[in-house]
Parts: structure tokens; C-alpha cells; sequence
């Protein structure tokens, strides 16, 4: 049997066989299902049961090892084999749990993963259409300057924005390098994660923390320190790294013919208007509260529809203003955002009964280990862990509000306790806050799928014609050996 026609089948069959051994089951099971999630509301992760992440798991594995053992099918087929886990989940979930599954699927969807994509889909293609042209090469000094930069951006401009802006240039002058992976990997660790610490707009679970009272600037204070020793200790390896492998190039490579000499240009600023608008979008769905309207139960807010609205006609006006010939310059295509829309939409679905499980904190499935989460560095790599596969937002909210109850405090108690001069100054919730944020921030870039950014930036490299190494690969060559050494640093330093 062909490897297409093999996996074709198991896409088939496996679902089909989990669904009659639910069916049958079902009657059996339902009643006291239902009963426990009336009980608890939309809380259902107080009974789901920890093997219900197993399509959460299949999706990850399947994101690891199918693009090396069968690349082709991969690369027609991962849209299906991303349908193939929400069903395995989604299915079952509907059918035990009715309309509480109804309840977190529409949540998630209309919440989450809606806005993610939209927002992605704005900066892909407003910055397509920013083009920087010109004889300069990438030489360490060259590359490091372009990461420095990326990560500076990403804190006011988010790491999906700065990523989508920054990637291009630093494909266009590395294109002659052999050696270009660790440029990609290192630009993930720092544009598309580390740089974002330092504003609520740099990543999402600020963000969150910003509309949960955390002060706008406090984030700028707060991590300062932690970020700017991350990045200095990467910044100071990439360049020994890439150091290393430029004066292997050269000494393997002829004599480079004289070229002439191009100044640098950049075209499509007018795209920086529509960036700020799709800002200033963000920005209002945080401060302005227009009330909602009622979807099965999901609290659908006029603010963020309007956000969403705001943001497709920012990319649209992008679409019809910018000439095509500065889209072909930068080998634009659709095939980025497609992958990572379809890939996404299976994690999301997956991913809820991670979530609503640790959630549910010393209620859910997980409670010993939540249990165990007790000092700042605890925070720092719990959360940085779980961020690394699950959506970093809502783990960065939920240990938040650990740290909110172990302290005895609310929520409008926050603004006070993180002022240095208020009466109500807590140090410990500081350091809880700040080990929380650095963890969800930094331990992003530990896999593909820890940051919004990191799987498109993967893609668009790909695109480029560059090898990235697989989901295993980029943890076992990269993030691992590089980033946790560093992260051990911060911590012992920090926490």
C-alpha cells in the first residue's frame, strides 16, 4: 500500500472506530455527563478526564512527524489532517456534553481563534507589501543589527507584526548564505518572542494582563531587566554562531565576483498607515466597552467585531493600494497564512480540554501538579512550559489569578499593589506577576506553535526555499540547548 493510500485510510478509519466506541457507550455515560456539566456550568474542566487531551497530542505529533515520514502527503493533505483530530475530539465532546461542548467550541472559535486569524491574516499581508532592497549582505554585524531591530519593534508593534515586517528583509540578505537556518531559529527566539516583553501590544498574554488592570507601563518597568538579559546573552550568541558559519562559507566559497553596489531602499512605507490603524484597532478593543450580544451563551463584544471589521479593510486597502510588482518582489504568496489557518484551526479545537482543565486549577485533573506551584520560579517555569504548547494567554491568565488567590487579592487591588510608591505596594505580587509574564513571554519561542508568529515564520522561510528543521528538530537543535540555558540564567538571576 502507497504511504498516501496508508494514511489516507487511518485518516478514516480511526475516527470512524473512536466514534462507534463512543456511540455505544454513549447511553451509559451521557446522563451523569450532563448532570456534572449543569452542575458546573461552562467550568468543564472540573470533569473532563486527562486522556481527552489525546487528539491535542495526536495534533502535535502529527505537526512533528508526518511532514519528515511522508512530506508529500503533508504538504497536500495537513488541512485534512488537521480536520481528521478536531473531529476525533470534537465529535465525542458534542455527543457526551451537548450543549456545554456547543458552548466551549463556539467560545473558542468566536473568542480566540476567529480574531488570531484575522489579525495574522492583516499583518501578512500589510507587511507583503513593505519591500527593503539594496546590496547589503548578511554578514554577522548585518544579521545581528536585523534582530536587534526586529526585537525592538516587537514591543510596540506586537511579535506577529514585527515578524511579518522584519522576515523578509532578513531572507532577501541572507539569500546568498548556505548556512541561514540559525538565522530563522535565533529571529524566532527574539522577534517573534522575547522582543514582545516589554508593552501590552507586544504579545498577547500582556495584553490580557493589561485588560485585568496590569498598567500599560508597568510591563515596560517590570520586565525590562529580564528581557534585556535575554536578549543581550542570544544576541551575543547568534553573532558567535553566525561568526562561525560565515568564515566557514567564505573560506569554502570562490572569490565573489564585484558587484555593483545598490543603495538601500525601502518601498511601500505607505503601509506603515495601515499597520498603525490595524494598531489603533487592537488598542480600541482594550479601552472601549461597547457591551455585546449573545451567541449560544458566548459574549460576542461590539468592540472586537469592529476591531476584526477594522483590520480586514486595513489589509484590504493594502491588497488594492500597493503595486503588485512589490508583492512579487518579496515572493508573496497565500500559502503561509493558508498552512497556518488550517493547522490552527485543528490545534484550537484540540486544545480545550488542555485549557479547561488547567483552568480548573485544584478542581480539574491536573490538581497535583497545579498544587505544586508555589515559589516565583515555580510561575516563571510552569507557566513558560504550558505556554510553550498551549495558547499562552490563557495560561498566563490563569496562573494570574493563582497568584491573585495566594495572595488574598482582586483584581482592582492590582494597579495599587504594582505602584512603587502606593501604600498597598506588594513586592511578592511583583515577582509573581513578573515571573508569570516572563514565562509566557519568553518560553513562546520554545516550539512551533508557542507564539502566534513562530509557525509563519517557519512557513515563509520554507516558502523562501530554506530547510527549516522539523517540530522535534527545532526543540532538540535549537531551542533546548540554546534557550533553556538561557532561561535558567534569568531564572536564577530573576527568581
Amino acid at each position: 500500500m502507497s504511504t498516501k493510500r496508508f494514511f489516507s485510510s487511518i485518516l478514516i478509519f480511526v475516527p470512524f472506530s473512536i466514534l462507534c466506541m463512543l456511540v455505544a457507550a454513549a447511553p451509559c455515560i451521557a446522563g451523569s455527563a450532563n448532570e456534572a456539566a449543569a452542575h458546573h456550568g461552562s467550568n468543564i474542566g472540573t470533569i473532563l478526564p486527562i486522556w481527552s487531551v489525546i487528539p491535542f497530542a495526536g495534533m502535535l505529533l502529527s505537526i512533528a512527524i508526518i511532514p519528515l515520514a511522508a512530506p508529500h502527503f503533508w504538504h497536500n493533505h495537513f488541512g485534512k489532517v488537521s480536520a481528521f483530530w478536531a473531529l476525533v475530539f470534537a465529535a465525542p465532546f458534542l455527543l457526551v456534553y451537548h450543549r456545554v461542548a456547543l458552548y466551549e467550541i463556539l467560545h473558542i472559535y468566536l473568542i480566540d481563534y476567529i480574531p488570531f486569524i484575522i489579525l495574522l491574516w492583516g499583518l501578512f499581508t500589510i507587511a507583503g507589501g513593505i519591500v527593503v532592497s539594496g546590496s547589503l549582505k548578511g554578514s554577522p554585524a548585518v544579521n545581528t543589527i536585523l534582530l536587534l531591530i526586529g526585537t525592538i519593534l516587537a514591543s510596540w508593534i506586537g511579535t506577529t507584526g514585527a515578524a511579518m515586517v522584519m522576515i523578509r528583509p532578513v531572507l532577501r540578505v541572507n539569500k546568498d548564505r548556505v548556512n541561514k537556518v540559525h538565522v530563522i531559529c535565533f529571529f524566532i527566539f527574539l522577534v517573534a518572542n522575547i522582543g514582545g516583553s516589554l508593552t501590552p501590544l507586544g504579545d498577547p498574554p500582556l495584553f490580557l494582563g493589561f485588560l485585568h488592570n496590569v498598567p500599560f507601563f508597568w510591563v515596560t518597568t517590570g520586565l525590562l531587566r529580564e528581557m534585556l538579559l535575554a536578549s543581550v546573552i542570544l544576541l551575543v550568541m547568534f553573532f558567535i554562531i553566525d561568526s562561525f558559519y560565515y568564515r566557514k562559507e567564505k573560506l569554502q566559497s570562490q572569490p565573489p565576483e564585484e558587484e555593483e553596489k545598490i543603495p538601500l531602499k525601502i518601498e511601500g512605507l505607505f503601509n506603515l498607515i495601515f499597520l498603525a490603524g490595524l494598531i489603533g484597532a487592537v488598542l480600541m478593543s482594550g479601552y472601549w466597552k461597547a457591551g455585546y450580544f449573545d451567541v449560544m451563551g458566548v459574549e460576542w463584544h461590539y468592540q472586537n467585531i469592529l476591531r476584526d471589521i477594522l483590520i480586514i479593510v486595513m489589509g484590504l486597502l493594502s491588497l488594492f493600494i500597493t503595486p503588485a510588482r512589490l508583492r512579487e518582489a518579496n515572493e508573496f504568496s497565500w500559502f503561509p497564512i493558508q498552512e497556518v489557518a488550517k493547522l490552527f484551526a485543528g490545534i484550537f479545537m484540540t486544545i480545550i480540554p488542555a485549557l479547561a482543565i488547567l483552568k480548573a486549577g485544584s478542581g480539574g485533573a491536573l490538581a497535583g501538579f497545579v498544587a505544586l506551584v508555589k515559589e516565583p520560579w515555580h510561575y516563571f517555569w510552569v507557566t513558560g512550559v504550558l505556554s510553550s504548547f498551549l495558547d499562552n494567554a490563557p495560561t498566563y491568565l490563569t496562573f494570574f489569578n493563582m497568584a491573585l488567590g495566594k495572595l488574598g487579592m482582586t483584581e482592582a487591588m492590582v494597579p495599587g499593589a504594582l505602584a512603587v510608591n502606593s501604600v498597598t505596594f506588594n513586592p511578592a505580587f511583583v515577582h509573581y506577576l513578573t515571573a508569570i509574564s516572563a514565562g509566557a513571554v519568553f518560553m513562546g519561542a520554545n516550539t512551533y506553535i508557542g507564539n502566534a508568529p513562530n509557525f509563519m515564520v517557519k512557513s515563509i522561510a520554507e516558502e523562501a526555499g530554506i530547510s527549516m528543521p522539523s517540530f522535534f528538530g527545532y526543540m532538540l537543535k535549537y531551542s533546548i540547548p540554546i534557550l533553556v540555558p538561557t532561561f535558567l540564567i534569568v531564572s536564577f538571576v530573576f527568581f
